[in-house]
């Protein structure tokens, strides 16, 4: 039996977020009886519950900020290294990092978990330091969490070709052979009809099947919001812009509304959060079109969600959404009228906007294939490389 024991995300059941979403379906769609997953879980609880077969434990946020977090995966690590001092059996140990916040005090945890033969692998996120929302001290920080990261680690996993080339090109002391690629995925919606739970949903917005485009994410600067709803005013479409995100209580939300006095406009609907995930998926289906501005980052869940069921899907334009989206979407520039142009052009049937990304996803992205190349990981039967 292998253990396989994931710290760093906010635990499952998932609500938004690309680690937590991982992790629901790498969970649920367990394929060998010989993984254990144990998954801790940020919660002021102290409970150890079942969800999806794997084992999920509580551990507190000891502080409401970025060092809470570090602390948070430190004090779940603790956790793990009690636990297998515990264990009987011959079992195998695998500690999966998510995220780079644990940093410098990874040294410590990698020789306690080596001393009890226990593998530490990581997943160093897509630079996390280069994000918006960090200041040049916060940045800098960051930078030396992952270089911590990646020196305190076995094994890297990257989530897209272009993070596991960045890790190959910064740290050359890094071999090849201890990193691999693995993306997240996707379910491919088979449904052709249009889910009717879904359509009283989207009547209780004011918005109607094939008449609204559609953005799911974090309410974040980073998803780069303020481009794609400046953008969308800009243009004449007659469409609705459907914004599933929780913008709530959000001060990003409220210094881009001041901004942008978006609530004029009676086109752009924030409809809050939707975590019932077959009404999602309907709504995914019944949208016009998807637009998609995450601009830092690996394979994002969300993109391949949208493009598993999406025919025409308008990507920020940097290189990891090309990687995913490749010849099969359109892409926006942050140049002003480059979103508003698109839009337009859709609306008024001057360009094709049919598509086929789901054919991305059934070749490269389904979850069963990726959930598949982890299970040989963590077994290790076979490393994937780029």
């Amino acid at each position: 039996m292998v253990n396989v024991y994931i710290v760093g995300s906010k635990g499952i059941p998932a609500r938004y977020g690309g680690f937590e979403t991982f992790v629901e379906n790498l969970t649920k769609g367990r394929q060998t009886p010989n993984i254990h997953y144990f998954v801790s879980c940020m919660s002021d609880d102290n409970n150890i519950f079942e969800h999806n077969g794997a084992t999920c434990f509580d551990i507190p946020v000891p502080l409401k900020n970025p060092i809470g977090r570090i602390l948070h995966v430190s004090k779940a690590l603790q956790w793990v290294e009690q636990y297998i001092k515990k264990q009987e059996g011959p079992n195998e140990n695998i500690v999966y990092v998510l995220g780079c916040r644990i940093g410098p005090l990874l040294k410590k945890h990698h020789r306690r978990l080596s001393k009890l033969d226990c593998k530490v692998f990581c997943n160093p996120d897509g630079l996390e330091w280069k994000r918006d929302k960090w200041n040049r001290f916060e940045k800098k920080a960051l930078k030396l969490c992952e270089a911590a990261l990646i020196k305190y680690s076995d094994f890297i996993v990257c989530d897209s070709v272009g993070i596991q080339d960045y890790v190959l090109k910064t740290y050359p002391k890094i071999l090849k052979e201890n990193t691999t690629y693995i993306a997240y995925g996707a379910h491919v919606e088979r449904k052709p009809e249009f889910d009717d739970k879904a359509k009283e949903w989207l009547a209780g917005k004011g918005v109607s099947q094939n008449g609204y485009y559609l953005i799911v994410g974090r309410f974040v600067p980073k998803n780069n919001y303020k481009i794609m709803i400046r953008e969308f005013m800009a243009s004449h479409s007659k469409k609705d812009l459907v914004i599933i995100s929780n913008q709530e209580k959000n001060a990003f939300f409220k210094s881009l509304k001041n901004e942008l006095h978006f609530e004029k406009d009676p086109r752009i609907k924030f409809v809050g959060t939707l975590y019932d995930t077959d009404i999602l998926s309907s709504v995914r289906c019944g949208a016009f079109g998807y637009i998609h501005g995450h601009s830092v980052g690996g394979t994002n869940p969300s993109l391949l969600e949208a493009l598993a069921c999406t025919k025409f899907n308008i990507l920020f334009d940097v290189p990891f959404n090309r990687e995913v989206g490749r010849d099969q979407c359109l892409y926006f520039s942050p140049e002003k009228g480059s979103l508003a142009k698109i839009i337009d052009s859709a609306d008024e049937g001057k360009i094709n906007i049919d598509f086929n990304p789901k054919s991305i996803i059934e070749t490269d992205f389904t979850w069963e294939s990726i959930i598949n190349k982890y299970e040989r990981l963590f077994l290790g039967k076979e490393q994937h490389h780029a």
